[in-house]
Formats: C-alpha cells, structure tokens, sequence
C-alpha cells in the first residue's frame, strides 16, 4: 500500500505568472498563464491528488487521515501530525509579485482562524541578468517610518534588494517584507499556509480590473524592523561543483528551521536510503533524470521514472529505496534532489556537523540570530 507518491499538477492563475514551467517539465494548459504548481499541498485552496498506483485519485489529506504516521510519520511533534506542515511550489515570476510579508504562528492564530504562520525559503532555478529579490527593509527603517513610506508611495525606497543568481538559497522567515520579482523562477518550501499581507502593489489593477487589496494594518503589525534577520546563502546548490563517490550522495543543508530543513543532493551514481518510520522525505528533481526504485507489496521491485520537475512524497512506512541517476555509472549527468523534512534537534544537528556548516554560516542557514546562537551552544557542548 505504501509507495513513494506522485500527485497531478495544481496550478494558480495569478496575474502575475508566465509560461515557463513548462521548462521545468510541467505540462500546462494550451492556453493562460500559470504563476504557481502547488507540488506538494493539504491545504484546502489547493489540496494534492495523487497521480498513480494504489491510491490514485485521493486526496493527500484524506490518505493522511486514514494511515496517519505511516504516512508522516512517528517523529513528528503533535502539532505536525494533526496537520501536515509542508507546502511546497513551483513559481513563474513573469512579472513583479506584490510586497509583502507574512506573520508568525501567533498572530496568524489569533487574526486567521487558526492558521499556521509562513516562515518560507526560496531557491532560485532560474533568473535573468542583474536579477534582483526583495528582502526585508533597509536598516533604520522603523515602523513609523514604513508606514509614512506606504502613505506617500515610497516604499520601495525603504525596501532591501540583494542581486542572485541560479542555485542561490533564500531564507524568508515570518515578519520579514519580501517579493520576488519579474523573470525569477522559484522554488518554494514554506509552512502549510496561505496567509499573505500585500503591502504595496505597485498600484496595478488585478485580474477583475480593479486594485487588489492590501493589508497595511496587519503587515505593519507583524513586519520585524528589529531583529537581525539574515536572508542570503548564495550559490549554494546548483551553481558550485560538489562531489560524491559510488553509492553515496553529496548533500548540502540549505535552510534549516522549527518547521522544516531543506537540502540539495546530487547522485552521481545510486544511492539506497530507508526510511525509519519516523518522519517522511519529499523530493523534487532539479536536474538530470533517473529512476526511484522501491518494493511493492509483494517484494517485487517497482521503479518510478523521474525528470526535472517532477516531485515525489518518501512516506514514513515505506522503508527502502534506490535512486539512480539516467543509467546507474559516472558517465551520465548526475540526479539532482531537493529535499525537504521536518527534522528533530538531533538530525538537525548531526546533518549541520554531516554538511561542514560552519559557525558563521549558521544565522544565515537558520534565518535569525537568536536560533543560530543555540545551534553554535549545542554543537560545543557536542565537541
């Protein structure tokens, strides 16, 4: 009954989108525009349908409530168990996406009915010359100042922008202002919500021709003009060579957080992991193609093929499984992963020591000062 999941596409339409994830093997419509595939989601404004074997035709939700932590898994905290924690996009930037900012896990309980926060993390797969994404305010913008800034139709004159290229990985915590702009695809692993406060909209019409709303109150209530909020990890994944031997993989840890860690893998070769039962594992192909090979039911190896796009759910319960690159040698282009998880202090800590993360890199891999502090405090005392 268990096997590694494939769900049918689910776009969004936004104003916004363009057409060019159909570079990243996504099969669109023959006709509009496709700002979002949401590849991996039980949230009700765009639930996941699993695309194949056993459980073709069900919701990912409605296969959680009846197997429950053989499909999640045992690790995960009660919170994350009685809802699944993960969504996770693909995104056409065509154009500018709004400004905007998300709230933490309070605020959003208290002001949207019970709604998870969105702490997020972007990678960026491809981008135009000079490309350029929006990251939090300048320094010594207060809050007063921003909402003066917001009054006058200033604010992108309070506004920080950092230059970055393909493979580069952005950590956007909640309460930092943010927006990707125009030319950028992206791949997103956020929190499951779907709570944005735009801020400004560079005073364009929506879909219906009249102005879409914002939501400055809620925005300047939840944006962080403190904290010391570290964003940018640069070329990090598809961009700097990085190497492993027959049977291995090499991993990098990207963004690691309460609410996920997020890591690239490349397989030169094959690799066979196993889940424990504990937590589940969701991939998506950032390069090259390959198989996932796996045990049904009756022992009887089955094989998934994979190409660029194409997202894959590990549940907890499965047990083993292969990937291999195009034909399983060194000749051809390796497969590579994005792999997201919700990891315990002790995976978290052992994969940071695994990756050769060092202690200046780690706000930046966490998203803020305070959490880095704590991870640098465990790792001593773990020496």
């Amino acid at each position: 009954m268990f096997y590694p999941f494939t769900f049918e596409p689910n776009y969004k339409d936004y104003i916004w989108g363009g057409r060019r994830l159909a570079d990243f093997g996504k099969k669109l419509p023959e006709e509009g525009n496709v700002a979002e595939s949401w590849e991996l989601s039980s949230h009700p404004n765009g639930p996941s349908v699993i695309a194949d074997g056993a459980l073709k035709g069900r919701t990912f939700q409605s296969v959680i409530d009846e197997f429950g932590t053989d499909i999640i898994g045992t690790g995960l905290s009660e919170r994350d168990q009685a809802k699944f924690p993960l969504l996770i996009k693909l995104i056409d930037a065509k154009d500018n996406l709004s400004i905007q900012v998300h709230p933490d896990d309070q605020y959003a309980h208290e002001h949207e009915n019970g709604e998870y926060g969105k702490n997020e993390m972007w990678i960026v797969l491809a981008a135009p010359p000079n490309a350029k994404l929006i990251v939090g305010v300048k320094d010594g913008i207060t809050r007063e100042d921003f909402a003066r800034a917001i009054e006058d139709d200033k604010v992108m004159d309070s506004l920080q922008a950092i230059s970055v290229r393909p493979g580069d990985a952005i950590n956007i915590p909640a309460g930092m202002v943010h927006a990707i702009t125009g030319g950028l695809v992206i791949y997103e692993v956020q929190q499951n919500s779907d709570t944005t406060y735009r801020v400004y909209d560079y005073n364009r019409p929506g879909a219906d021709g009249q102005p879409r709303e914002l939501h400055v109150d809620k925005a300047l209530d939840v944006i962080n003009f403190e904290e010391d909020v570290h964003a940018h990890f640069p070329g990090l994944s598809l961009v700097r060579p990085f190497d492993a031997g027959p049977g291995t993989k090499a991993r990098r840890l990207l963004v690691a957080n309460r609410y996920f860690a997020v890591e690239y893998h490349k397989i030169p070769h094959h690799v066979t992991e196993r889940t424990d039962g504990s937590r589940f594992y969701a991939y998506t192909v950032a390069a090259g193609d390959g198989t996932l090979t796996y045990m049904d039911e009756d022992g009887a190896p089955q094989k998934l093929q994979l190409s660029i796009g194409k997202t894959v759910f590990i549940p907890a319960a499965l047990g083993e499984y292969t990937w291999d690159n195009a034909d399983g040698t060194s000749t051809s282009r390796p497969l590579e992963l994005i792999c997201s998880y919700i990891p315990d202090w002790d995976i978290l800590l052992n994969n940071i020591k695994t990756a050769g993360v060092q202690p200046q890199q780690l706000p930046v891999l966490v998203g803020v000062q305070p959490l880095a502090d704590s991870l640098k405090e465990l790792l001593d005392n773990q020496e």
